[in-house]
């Protein structure tokens, strides 16, 4: 079985690459960066993907957007995922197919390196593998709207940007500065699973699920 593997940090990179080996896997590339990531799951030769959802250059969902990616031109393609946190928005994405071959476990709750090991064989033969918390905070998601996570404030901020008001007209209306202004609006798209994207704006996503509501 030949893996890709991608984790930005080297000590753990050397040593899920050395217990993979152990167990009778192929790593094929091991990378610690989008780029080379998304280069390493092109390669035909390749049967699954052992990876962390934050890598550089952003550190944010890199690793899970190159998954997704990954199986959207290899439909069913067996991917790991390994994370410090749960990524709605993306785990959601990953999981919707229905099609298995996916796994997704928090770091911090892998104490068992042969159950670590047995996972990641699952996966690569199509099974799935999710960690509790995981399944636990997708569901919670699922059932509340993601307008219900605002705060008061944040709603009224939401609102005023309905109406086209900029940042300073909605400082000096809701009598705060411009700074407090841009952290509720930036609260907002985290909350809205809004994630920065070259080709949407996320001021106008925000506020068309508030007309929407």
């Amino acid at each position: 079985m030949r893996l890709v593997l991608a984790e930005d940090h080297a000590l753990l990179r050397a040593g899920l690459t050395q217990l993979l080996e152990l167990s009778g896997f192929t790593i094929l590339a091991a990378v610690d960066n989008a780029a080379d990531l998304e280069r390493a799951l092109q390669a035909p030769d390749a049967d699954a993907a052992v990876l962390d959802v934050r890598l550089p250059p952003t550190y944010t969902d890199e690793g899970l957007r190159a998954a997704i990616a990954a199986r959207a031109a290899r439909p069913g393609f067996p991917v790991m995922v390994l994370s410090q946190f749960v990524e709605h928005l993306y785990a959601r994405e990953l999981l919707a197919s229905g099609e298995g071959a996916v796994g997704y476990l928090l770091k911090d709750r892998v104490s068992d390196v042969a159950e670590f090991v047995e996972g990641v064989r699952r996966v690569a033969s199509g099974g799935t593998v999710l960690d509790p918390e995981v399944v636990a905070a997708i569901m919670a998601r699922h059932r509340e709207q993601p307008l219900d996570r605002l705060t008061p404030r944040e709603r009224e901020v939401l609102a005023l940007m309905a109406e086209g008001r900029s940042n300073t007209a909605i400082a000096d209306a809701l009598f705060v500065t411009d700074k407090a202004v841009a952290k509720h609006i930036n609260s907002i798209f985290t909350k809205l699973d809004l994630p920065p994207a070259e080709d949407d704006h996320r001021r106008v996503l925000a506020v068309l699920q508030w007309v929407r509501s």
